[in-house]
């Protein structure tokens, strides 16, 4: 029997969360001080495997007085089995997204989307923690925060690998 492996990848796995462990984000002065985690998955993954990753989430703007704040939201992903865990390396996944939240626009959604292919040199059996971060800034930082709307945040990631066909 031969085995040969086609370039069409076929889908091994959903994994998804709707679980927003973040309640805020800090207001800082500047961009990158703030970063948390809003949404994440762990997702079984193998060398050459493609991951297809779409994430939203929705922050309130209640600052008082009102002012606008930037808001920076963005895929990662680390290596769960690494013995570090989120201490280890993490990886930006997506390109940088942002906007600005004023006090009258009040809601703002953070839609994001990327493909990945898990890298050739990725340890066999570890496991992709897959997370969407993000950072609010604003000049007038003033300890304030911004509100992260819980009920509003899904993470989806779809885990294609080669299919293999019997010859």
């Amino acid at each position: 029997m031969t085995v040969t492996v086609v370039d069409e990848p076929v889908l091994a796995a959903l994994h998804a969360t709707d679980e927003v462990p973040a309640t805020v984000l800090p207001i800082s002065l500047s961009a990158g001080l703030g970063y948390r985690t809003l949404l994440r998955v762990v997702v079984p993954v193998d060398a050459g495997d493609v991951l297809e990753v779409s994430g939203r989430a929705r922050v309130t703007n209640d600052t008082s007085p009102g002012y606008t704040v930037g808001v920076g939201y963005h895929l990662w992903m680390y290596d769960a089995d690494n013995g570090q865990g989120s201490s280890g390396t993490w990886t930006r996944i997506s390109s940088w997204c942002g906007d600005n939240v004023t006090r009258d626009r009040h809601h703002m959604p953070l839609l994001v989307d990327t493909v990945y292919t898990v890298p050739a040199g990725w340890p066999s059996g570890h496991r992709m923690v897959v997370v969407l971060r993000g950072d609010a800034m604003s000049t007038k930082a003033d300890g304030q925060t911004l509100t992260v709307d819980q009920g509003y945040g899904q993470l989806t990631v779809r885990r294609y690998t080669p299919r293999a066909e019997v010859v």
